[in-house]
């Protein structure tokens, strides 16, 4: 995590706290950017840098660096520049963690506005502890529903404080249902649900994949709620098995993905799809599959091929993830876009809220309507029940596969049915 020393109020330093997940940063403002006693802007921001989710964090360092680039000479609102100082903290892919270092950055160190991004395990509690201290919020990556509906969200009422910008569990279900059409199979799908918010939300009964797979004519075999982390899938498998399933769907941490898919294999499963949400989002989390993760499908949130630029450096989407690979020698991965594109909407509201008061800042964020990296951000929108809209920015989701050539993975665009503004790369095949 970093510190946040603001020295003598006009020099600030992004540095490593002792135990923290991110390496030193340089200075972010020079000693003379700033007039004596300019009030500081402060952006918390709560990320899963380790344990089982840290591959959603795995951008942190690139982004911050961004940023400091991006904010060096601090805000200009009113005719006056404010330095910036972002306070950034790992929830060790920990609820608990994840509330507690909340907490921290609201109540120590006087955050003006919250940016989360990571899952309902490290989203919720963060968003739960802005509203609760009344303090503005903008969360991303995870389904709204089980942002919404995880956090006992109220319909009649949403949230004050805290708002989420990504796509919901219809877009990725009609994404994966596109591709399944697309081949041939016996319509039976096994379906892996973890007794964690996402595994809880998309396999609701009423919410999830189950009604919407019924009216598709598609059969479903959910064996039930398992533990994250388990060393044993093989209940799972023997069901599927039983049920002649030939599409796997869920919802899986990386590790789990892994450990369950080596599983099927060596037990003589190999079914036709398999779509999994969240665990074969990364390049490195498809790498540890060797040659067996070729054809895996995913939803694909953001892509160097998304036509969009940002709102706060200008750079596109291709721009954004080659600096990210001449940066840190790795291959792109979806949550650059998503962390950056927190920076520009908390920069955006930031600018249009000119006396921070934190009622301000919350009707800005409410009010915001931003071409971002990821696309436009704007709550309030279409294509969402009138409860959510209030809380909720939809952002687009295509289907894609991967596909293993020359030695390294690639995802490749399969169906865009849902978001025809974003280009089609290949067409879906089976995994055999």
């Amino acid at each position: 995590m970093f510190g946040d020393p603001f020295n003598g109020g006009r020099r600030r330093f992004v540095r490593l706290a002792a135990g923290g997940a991110l390496a030193a940063a340089a200075p972010m403002f020079s000693s003379r950017a700033f007039a004596a006693g300019t009030r500081t802007l402060k952006i918390g921001y709560v990320t899963p840098q380790t344990g089982p989710l840290a591959p959603f964090g795995e951008a942190d360092r690139f982004t911050i660096q961004q940023m400091q680039g991006a904010l060096k000479n601090g805000v200009s609102i009113g005719g006056k520049t404010y330095p910036v100082s972002i306070v950034v903290k790992d929830s060790q892919s920990n609820p608990n963690r994840a509330g507690e270092v909340a907490n921290d950055l609201i109540l120590k160190d006087k955050i003006d506005i919250m940016l989360v991004s990571g899952t309902p395990e490290t989203a919720n509690p963060v968003s739960d502890a802005c509203e609760l201290n009344e303090t503005p919020c903008v969360s991303t990556v995870v389904p709204w529903q089980p942002w919404f509906f995880g956090r006992k969200g109220d319909p009649a009422k949403g949230f004050n404080w805290t708002y989420h910008l990504f796509w919901g569990l219809e877009d990725v279900i009609a994404n994966f249902t596109n591709g399944w059409k697309s081949v041939s199979t016996n319509k039976k799908v096994g379906g892996l649900f973890p007794n964690d918010g996402d595994g809880n939300a998309w396999g609701d009964k009423v919410v999830g994949f189950p009604p919407v797979l019924d009216k598709g004519g598609y059969k479903l075999t959910d064996p039930g709620r398992y533990q994250n982390l388990t060393d044993n899938f093989s209940a799972q498998i023997s069901a599927f098995k039983s049920a002649n399933c030939e599409i796997i769907t869920g919802v899986v941490l990386p590790p789990d993905f892994t450990t369950f898919w080596k599983q099927a294999l060596q037990q003589g499963f190999k079914p036709k799809v398999a779509s999994i949400g969240k665990a074969i989002l990364f390049p490195v989390a498809v790498e540890a599959l060797g040659k067996d993760g070729h054809n895996l499908s995913s939803e694909v949130w953001w892509t160097p091929n998304h036509p969009f630029k940002s709102s706060l450096t200008g750079v596109s989407a291709k721009d954004l993830a080659g600096a990210y690979e001449s940066a840190t020698k790795k291959q792109w991965t979806q949550p650059i876009g998503f962390a950056h594109a927190l920076f520009e909407v908390a920069v955006n509201v930031l600018k249009r809220a000119p006396d921070r008061d934190p009622k301000a800042l919350a009707a800005a964020i409410a009010a915001t309507n931003l071409d971002t990296v990821v696309g436009k951000v704007q709550w309030g929108g279409a294509n969402l029940p009138p409860f959510a809209a209030k809380n909720v920015a939809k952002t687009p989701l295509v289907g894609g596969q991967w596909r293993f050539k020359d030695g390294k993975y690639d995802i490749v665009i399969t169906d865009n049915r849902t978001a025809p503004a974003i280009p089609v790369g290949g067409k879906m095949e089976t995994i055999a």
